[in-house]
């Protein structure tokens, strides 16, 4: 097999799989109001690896069959690869303003990055790793979308999984000939609707305390495997819209975010990549070096995010004609400063680059890290300038179905800017509150700000991980220095 094309990932998901959402089943996801929108996001992305245009940026040959496959899928070993990869992700990305955070190219930079170093799953006298990079090649070969799931639900924070009186977790409930059978839940499956595949991989850190090695483990199955299911947050999808340009991202980019349970769910042996392993679990990203691929994806997701905000900010400023005014250029300024650091961030990731062990180039982390720890600060900022640009009239501004509506001569009227008729001016507004007011976009700041875990726990990460030395040795060998010659 090779690319899919839109309608036969649509489909795909004709499958049975098990989502449930406001108390009930969804039959299908592809028609049903709440998960249709993004249903047609997901297929027109891949549709897009047909165009003539855009299919040398968005594909590669197999290296195993020499069929087109999706880019994001390539093991970079060379800065070249790098490059591409970046220019066939930013395209997708700049495609969904950079609010589809998890479409395939996140989950296939992923698997590839893992897989990768399949030497190191190989431990214990174990043939995961082979497991491993079968399941990368399949995911490659068919296309396929993945979820993940990372993190263990929220029942007592201040205790570790296993000493948790509620056992609520995903576990090991025992194993056979055939597999190990996982009962439980997961949290947070985003994309779980339109995805073929779940990809189960190790929380933030398991302990290697008694009982510890049940909930320590790493798969990959297919959504539909009977005993899974899925419980979906309410839709962010505004169903009671008048027009389609009320919310335009919303009504597209909700990309759903579910519950994963599983009921005594066989995984079968060829799908497991880690089992029982806590101190293969704790080290995963950091061994195979697949952080630097994963933190990357989200760069440029954010870089493309940011250019959209930033677009969006110059394009609504300059509608009611306050961009002449020194506070209002001092906002958009910090719009560009955000933009221009991520790029910055980007480049210098690439360029510093370094092999691995494993033969493929890991991007220079700390710029990733940089953007990793700034992204949750800057897009809620972001988002505060389009409403603070926008004032009363994103309160005020009506829906895009009043312009053929009885009120269409007075809206016509009085809905006009400096610089925008009333049409256009609506359909900018509606964008900007969409994009910072509504429902949508208080999500896309919670994403934000949770999107690779806990912020204060990743700024330890951070400064413990980080190269301190040289620069506390150069503040005592200055001091040495200036006392010597006092």
């Amino acid at each position: 097999m090779a690319i899919a094309t839109g309608a036969a990932y649509l489909e795909s998901l004709h499958d049975g799989r098990d989502i449930r959402i406001d108390g009930e089943r969804v039959a299908d996801v592809t028609r049903d109001p709440r998960f249709a929108g993004g249903a047609r996001t997901m297929a027109a992305l891949y549709q897009m690896q047909h165009a003539p245009d855009l299919q040398p940026q968005l594909t590669y040959a197999s290296p195993d069959t020499g069929d087109l496959v999706g880019l994001s899928f390539i093991e970079p070993r060379t800065a070249d690869d790098l490059v591409r990869r970046r220019i066939m992700i930013k395209t997708w990305m700049d495609t969904t303003c950079g609010m589809f955070g998890r479409s395939p190219d996140f989950m296939n930079v992923h698997v590839a990055g893992i897989a990768s170093a399949w030497q190191a799953f190989d431990r214990n006298g174990n043939a995961f790793g082979q497991n491993l990079r079968s399941f990368y090649r399949h995911a490659r070969e068919h296309d396929l979308a993945m979820t993940h799931t990372l993190a263990n639900p929220q029942v007592d924070r201040s205790r570790s999984v296993e000493m948790q009186e509620k056992d609520l977790a995903a576990k090991v409930m025992r194993e056979s000939d055939a597999g190990i059978v996982i009962r439980g839940a997961r949290m947070v499956s985003t994309l779980c609707a339109y995805a073929h595949e779940i990809v189960v991989m190790p929380p933030a850190s398991v302990r290697t305390a008694p009982g510890a090695e049940a909930y320590a483990f790493g798969f990959s199955i297919p959504v539909a495997t009977p005993g899974l299911r899925f419980i979906c947050r309410p839709s962010v999808v505004h169903q009671n819209a008048a027009s389609p340009m009320d919310f335009p991202l919303s009504s597209r980019l909700d990309e759903s975010d579910g519950l994963a349970i599983f009921d005594d769910v066989l995984v079968p042996w060829d799908r497991v990549f880690i089992y029982r392993d806590p101190e293969m679990c704790n080290g995963v990203y950091e061994t195979t070096q697949a952080n630097v691929q994963i933190m990357t994806q989200s760069t440029i997701r954010s870089l493309a995010k940011a250019e959209f905000m930033m677009g969006l900010a110059f394009a609504m400023a300059r509608s009611t004609g306050v961009d002449q005014y020194l506070n209002v250029q001092a906002m958009l300024a910090e719009m560009i400063t955000a933009t221009e650091t991520l790029r910055a961030c980007l480049t210098a990731s690439e360029v510093g680059a370094t092999p691995t062990r494993f033969g493929t180039l890991a991007p220079a982390a700390q710029p990733l890290w940089a953007t990793r720890m700034l992204m949750p600060k800057l897009f809620p900022r972001m988002c505060e300038i389009i409403q603070l640009l926008g004032a009363g009239g994103l309160v005020s501004v009506p829906s895009y179905a009043e312009l053929s509506g009885p009120a269409a001569a007075d809206v016509e009227t009085y809905f006009q800017a400096a610089d925008a008729d009333s049409r256009a001016r609506i359909k900018l507004f509606r964008l900007g509150f969409d994009a910072a007011v509504s429902s949508f976009a208080g999500r896309q700041q919670l994403y934000e700000r949770y999107y690779t875990g806990d912020p204060a726990r990743l700024a330890g990460v951070l400064y413990n991980r980080y190269g301190k030395e040289p620069f506390v040795a150069r503040i005592w060998s200055m001091l040495q220095e200036l006392e010597a010659t006092a």
